[in-house]
């Protein structure tokens, strides 16, 4: 059968609500069948969903109690203070997750008929490989898609999204109604299986036959062959273990206090040992990278890299984008040339503990509220740029006091910040917007880091088996966190003397855990979704804090206003209303 792929782009409009208009040329023109003797084209199909995958860097930081922005007609902004609908839905990932999925089966149906290669062993490793990306990317969407609009019914039933495994043409029946959340998490990991029996777990050359993994020596024997299909040159495709680690990030989900139902077979024993393949593949509790905590940071680390290759930190991350300033240009101060965009919450700055590791509204803390930045956690300073903070490539001194005298300070101007602080990771210190010289650097963005796979496992095992518990791993929860704090710098000087005390108590254990979390991946765009996750209060007011010398005031910049069936996102409300099947989740009309 003869396919247009204008009618496959019409389907796809269609089942997404895309309202754009398509201008058809000589590409569209192509059918189906041209991917059989046409290998790049066919691969094409795959790229296109690579392009559509959610940004690493959403900026929900702006909807949370984390941040505010100072772009005032932001839509994050203006969906946590009350413009949230179904209509009106930023964090929504539906046209682009159902969109991709089109390229995906497409792609799935023909990879068997493409001629992929003269050498039959390589087209049969192009093949696998292929197929295993897509089958990953499959997967990917389900666990964003999940994430974005999984929920509960009106008649109390908890739901996932439609299971699109096959292409829809212009014939097909697009009133297809949402599979339970158990069902779509069995397809999500179903697919990351199919994902990780046709790729290796990294791509790395060979120099041996026995260094070709066993599910590809039984195609080829020839290290030249592996290495063209399978080795580095195919770096930062989807792989092993990135499936892996999208297992993990599912399983957390799944397990959450937000999606806890009879009809939800996931346990926190089950994410936390998805976790622990990834830390046992990395050499264990011991191995979190050094310097992980500052990859954003890591200059030379960063304009090192070639070939595709990863720092320690990095499981998965988008290609070098060289001599680039574009976060600068955003977030840096106005003294710096920046927009200032991301205003971190004192909420935030008050959720560092001190550097004896003691949170500052304990006792032991040695918190100074006329002194609020000294003997603090050292992340505060290689995150956030505060009042006294030096930034820049002149180590520029920021004032952001009201009555500083300086752009930078609260509210002086639009690209000034609104609390009292800058964001400052992300950032390269060493990128100068001036004008007059400006300067980039080399960057990268993340897609999964290592840190957040421990995280995931801390919180796991300590729900699961409490915060001394392992199941069947040699390492806990505690373990853990005692590993993440010791990098940070926290608890040095006394044995970590607060995870010791709350060792012994899962619930101040989890509340550590989750702090940890937060600090961690702050500035990441985890914030947001996380709270929902938990069920945890989304309404909590942005605090900001105006320091004038002695003077320090708190101050309130922005409340918040999400009801409570805002923890799980809806459907767009065009496709509810286009396909009857389709139900809404609770509160969401």
């Amino acid at each position: 059968m003869r396919i247009n792929l204008i009618t496959i782009g019409m389907a796809a409009i269609m089942f997404t609500g895309c309202k754009k208009i398509l201008n058809a040329d000589e590409e569209n023109m192509r059918t189906v069948e041209q991917m059989y003797t046409d290998a790049n084209y066919a691969q094409g199909f795959v790229m296109n969903a690579y392009r559509t995958i959610p940004a690493y860097y959403d900026n929900t930081e702006y909807a949370t109690d984390d941040a505010v922005t100072n772009l005032r007609t932001n839509a994050l902004l203006q969906m946590a203070t009350g413009s949230w609908t179904a209509n009106n839905n930023p964090v929504s990932v539906w046209n682009q997750s159902y969109g991709a999925l089109q390229y995906i089966n497409l792609f799935l149906a023909n990879a068997d008929k493409v001629h992929w290669a003269a050498d039959p062993e390589a087209a049969r490793l192009f093949n696998m490989r292929m197929k295993g990306e897509a089958y990953g990317l499959r997967g990917l969407y389900m666990y964003y898609l999940l994430r974005a609009h999984a929920g509960f019914t009106d008649d109390g039933q908890l739901m996932g999204v439609p299971i699109i495994t096959e292409l829809q043409t212009i014939s097909s029946d697009f009133n297809v109604p949402r599979a339970t959340f158990d069902a779509c998490i069995k397809q999500l990991y179903k697919d990351l299986d199919s994902a990780e029996a046709n790729l290796p777990v990294e791509y790395k050359d060979a120099t041996a036959v026995n260094q070709i993994p066993n599910q590809f020596r039984a195609v080829t024997q020839n290290t030249a062959v592996y290495n063209r299909v399978m080795g580095v040159y195919s770096n930062q495709l989807f792989n092993g273990l990135i499936a892996k680690s999208f297992r993990a990030r599912a399983a957390l989900l799944a397990a959450s206090p937000a999606f806890q139902h009879g009809s939800n077979t996931a346990t926190w024993a089950n994410a936390a040992d998805f976790a622990a393949a990834i830390i046992n593949y990395k050499g264990g509790v011991n191995a979190l990278p050094a310097n992980g905590g500052t990859y954003f940071a890591n200059n030379s680390e960063i304009d090192g890299l070639s070939n595709g290759n990863n720092p320690p930190e990095m499981i998965w991350r988008e290609n070098i984008l060289t001599g680039n300033s574009d976060f600068e240009a955003q977030h840096y101060p106005p003294s710096l040339f920046g927009t200032g965009l991301m205003n971190p919450s004192q909420n935030l700055v008050d959720a560092f503990p001190m550097a004896n590791g003691y949170p500052i509204t304990n006792n032991n803390s040695s918190y100074d509220p006329a002194n609020p930045y000294a003997g603090r956690d050292p992340r505060l300073a290689r995150y956030i740029i505060y009042n006294g903070s030096t930034a820049g490539v002149g180590n520029q001194v920021i004032n952001t006091g009201s009555a500083s005298g300086s752009d930078n300070g609260i509210n002086v101007r639009e690209t000034s910040t609104r609390t009292g602080y800058y964001m400052k990771k992300r950032l390269r210190m060493d990128v100068n917007r001036n004008p007059a010289s400006i300067t980039g650097r080399n960057r990268y963005i993340p897609r999964i880091r290592y840190t957040e796979l421990y995280l995931d496992y801390a919180e796991a095992a300590n729900e699961a088996w409490g915060p001394l518990g392992t199941g069947s791993n040699t390492y806990s929860a505690y373990d853990v966190i005692k590993a993440i704090r010791k990098r940070a710098g926290v608890g040095l000087n006394n044995g970590d003397a607060y995870l010791e005390e709350v060792k012994g108590d899962k619930d101040k254990m989890r509340e550590l855990i989750r702090n940890e979390r937060r600090l961690e991946l702050c500035f990441e765009s985890f914030r947001f979704w996380d709270l929902r996750r938990w069920k945890a209060n989304l309404n909590e007011a942005i605090r900001g804090l105006d320091v004038n010398g002695t003077s320090i005031r708190p101050f309130t910049v922005e409340s918040r206003s999400y009801q409570d069936y805002m923890y799980y996102g809806p459907i767009p409300f065009s496709e509810v209303l286009k396909y009857n099947k389709l139900t809404q989740n609770k509160g969401w009309h």
